[in-house]
């Protein structure tokens, strides 16, 4: 057995499984199962040993655990119009200079915020199968200057595959650099440190373009020194790592608690990349989106607790037309809004001002 797929094994994915570190009611027990149907339970032990199983508003818990307005049926499948960019099936090319593949629908855990809750942790139909014909189109597409291999989770994929795509990708000329989206290294970092055969994977294909490793911590209880050893390890084998966070209602939408988090992440190496507006995904709108006028609130009092580099990220949403920056308020419920990246050449850098209510979440 890999060291993956004995990582993976121990990994709870029911309610009897979560009884064992947290207290549940019946009630509780109850529900869960219930949405654990629609969206899929899967917890590695590492991560429910971060939870306090005395505070039932846990940051971690709320991150990893089943809450009770999942299913509430408000919300988006698709949130930013993933499947009018698909070319092939599990490639996206949203913007001009990326391509973004969905190489699994598989994560050691299934975050409760995710906006891909419509696939991720039981379907397969939206992700890669022709992996020759994506490196046709990206080949042919000269552009596009990066891939994001994404998924689900691109280092829950087995060593091998993780090499056929860094192989395929890494021979394109054009690309100056391999983007790879995981969580590992925050839910399970020993997949990283433990597993050799993956660094050396890492190491070797590096040599040959450069591979950024894009993870995604949300609170300062996630910086462990497991996760440190995890990121040490990729840092070593000459990986650049970088992370982007969402601002999620009670387990980051607190100034001291995010400023905490990104001045972790800078001390251990990580540069932040960006912090995203809570996307109104179904199973996710309800428990974790906060207000635009608050959230910005929220940014700009903690960018006052931070470093220059902790600070560098840009405060976005991924909205259906672009990466659209929050730039703060103006006089009023004016907000005032730049797209960072645009999917139409129109919008490129377009500065732009909305009025907003006080409870508005998204554009």
């Amino acid at each position: 057995m890999t060291i993956l797929k004995r990582l993976l094994s121990d990994c709870i994915r029911d309610v009897d499984g979560l009884r064992g570190y947290l207290k549940l009611s019946e009630d509780d027990a109850a529900r869960i199962t219930e949405i654990s149907k629609r969206y899929p339970l899967c917890i590695p032990p590492y991560y429910l040993n971060l939870i306090d199983p005395d505070d039932p508003d846990d940051p971690i818990r709320r991150i990893c655990v089943p809450g009770f307005q999942e299913l509430s049926g408000s919300g988006l499948e698709d949130t930013s119009g993933e499947g009018d960019n698909t070319v092939i099936r599990g490639m996206q090319h949203k913007y001009l200079q990326t391509a973004l593949i969905l190489t699994t629908s598989q994560c050691a855990m299934y975050c409760r915020f995710c906006f891909r809750k419509r696939m991720v942790g039981y379907s397969e139909h939206e992700t890669a199968e022709h992996v020759r014909q994506m490196a046709d189109y990206v080949a042919q597409h000269p552009e596009i200057n990066n891939v994001l291999l994404s998924g689900g989770d691109a280092l829950i994929n087995s060593n091998s595959d993780i090499e056929m795509y860094l192989k395929t990708f890494s021979e394109i000329p054009t690309l100056d650099f391999i983007r790879i989206g995981t969580r590992a290294p925050v839910v399970l970092p020993m997949r990283v440190y433990e597993d050799k055969e993956l660094l050396d994977i890492l190491k070797k294909y590096n040599r040959r373009k450069q591979i950024l490793i894009i993870t995604h911590f949300n609170h300062p209880k996630e910086i462990t020194p497991e996760a440190k050893n995890a990121v040490d390890a990729l840092i070593k084998c000459g990986c650049v790592v970088r992370n982007q966070t969402v601002l999620l209602k009670g387990v980051s939408d607190d100034p001291k608690t995010l400023a905490r988090l990104l001045n972790t992440l800078v001390s251990i190496g990580i540069v932040p990349y960006y912090v995203f507006q809570c996307r109104p995904a179904r199973g996710a709108i309800d428990e974790f989106q906060i207000p635009l006028l608050k959230g910005s609130l929220i940014v700009e009092e903690a960018k006052a607790l931070m470093n220059g580099q902790a600070k560098s990220f840009h405060y976005c949403m991924s909205h259906t037309t672009g990466k659209i920056e929050i730039l703060g308020t103006l006089e009023g419920n004016k907000m005032l809004f730049k797209y960072h990246q645009a999917k139409y050449a129109g919008d490129n850098s377009r500065i732009f001002v909305k009025e907003l209510a006080e409870d508005q979440c998204w554009l």
